[in-house]
């Protein structure tokens, strides 16, 4: 029997064996809704009552919310060039994962979903391509594609399309980050504004942590990408890194994630580099550390925590998983529910807030954030964000 060691559930490990005899053959299907048993069915459920129906639309295109499926589906797309922690790996070979989302779409909020991968890494054939296909969906969920492309191709589809896009490696990692950080914060009697917090990794995740973090009020924000801390007297930032400047580095910290991390209170590690134990020992006391890369964290929690009052990981096998599963469900839900053109800043925090507010009863240093498989948490997601949509003004 062959193991994968980095494949791991509540501490089990996971065999080859099982792992692929659970992907053979896909794992989705089309199921049907209408009954197909008699010759009555067929002529209501195709030719020639469906032409009834066609018609109707022809007359009003918005009767196709109500007549399709449209108004529940989410179309998941990819390019394959990010692809969980292996990267550049293609189309064909990142269906497994657009896949599984669609899966966790269904099964979590009971949204409809088709995975697209796209043989091209064109932003604008991307863009056209999904523009033309615009009558087949409700909303498009952006995956596994690289930085700083996705910036650009989120920020086209927004412009190009009437309905909700979201880059879920950006956004859904953002809100779940900020539900754990509001209820660790609860957890070590700390507000928001009075925050020191760093952020390892200056890609999809990063930028959007700080977005939303800054958003949420969060005191102090200072990113580090691959050559170190984000400060005005660095060359050669990409426009996206110039704009973080704009909110983040109050202080123009320089230097690498030692110079960053002496006296923070909080560390966001959304990057595949190592942090060293020495180097978390400098932090400020009652701090928190998020170390999210996956499968490997920037340090492992059993060392982190004996520095840091509160830690998380993106893994299911150590306490407080921090993972997208607990907000894009409800967000596109919420979206979808209430008709919303977009996913707007509110509709996150919204997002955010309602996961932290699961959780809220049972807080402890170990409990920040609901299990992926609480069943409430969708439905909370969804309501919160549907009302953000009416407050916004984009239902």
């Amino acid at each position: 029997m062959t193991t994968v060691n980095d494949s791991t559930a509540n501490g089990a490990d996971l065999t080859n064996e099982e792992i692929f005899a659970a992907h053979e053959g896909g794992k989705l299907a089309v199921g049907v809704t209408s009954q197909l048993a008699t010759p009555r069915d067929l002529s209501i459920a195709y030719t020639p009552g469906v032409a009834q129906v066609s018609r109707a639309i022809a007359s009003d295109v918005t009767l196709a919310d109500r007549y399709t499926w449209t108004q529940q589906l989410v179309a998941v797309v990819s390019d394959g060039t990010a692809v969980l922690g292996l990267g550049d790996i293609g189309p064909r070979a990142s269906l497994p994962v657009m896949e599984g989302k669609s899966a966790l779409f269904k099964s979590f909020a009971g949204l409809n979903s088709i995975p697209l991968v796209l043989d091209t890494t064109d932003v604008d054939e991307i863009v056209e391509t999904l523009v033309r296909l615009r009558p087949s969906f409700g909303a498009v969920n952006l995956e596994d594609i690289a930085a700083p492309r996705c910036f650009e191709l989120e920020r086209r589809l927004i412009e190009a399309l009437d309905c909700p896009v979201m880059h879920d490696d950006q956004h859904g990692t953002a809100v779940v980050v900020l539900a754990a950080l509001r209820n660790a914060c609860k957890v070590i009697g700390r507000e928001l504004s009075g925050l020191r917090v760093v952020i390892s990794g200056a890609g999809a995740a990063g930028v959007a942590c700080a977005k939303i973090l800054h958003t949420a009020g969060v005191g102090e924000i200072v990113v580090l990408d691959s050559r170190g801390v984000i400060h005005s007297g660095r060359d050669g930032l990409t426009p996206i890194k110039r704009e973080l400047l704009g909110f983040t580095n109050p202080r123009d910290v320089s230097g690498g994630i030692a110079d960053a991390l002496r006296g923070a209170d909080v560390l966001v590690g959304v990057s595949a580099g190592q942090i060293p134990e020495e180097l978390v020992a400098t932090m400020a006391a009652d701090s928190v550390v998020f170390a999210l890369s996956n499968p490997d964290p920037e340090i492992h929690p059993d060392v982190a925590g004996r520095h840091a009052a509160v830690v998380a990981t993106g893994r299911s096998d150590f306490p407080n998983q921090i993972n997208n599963v607990l907000a894009f469900p409800g967000i596109f839900k919420g979206a979808l529910d209430a008709g919303a053109r977009k996913i707007t800043d509110r509709m996150k925090v919204a997002a955010a807030e309602a996961i932290a507010a699961v959780a809220a009863d049972d807080l402890a240093a170990d409990y920040i954030v609901p299990s992926p498989l609480d069943p409430r948490v969708a439905p909370e997601v969804t309501a919160a964000v549907a009302e953000a949509a009416k407050e916004d003004g984009v239902a």
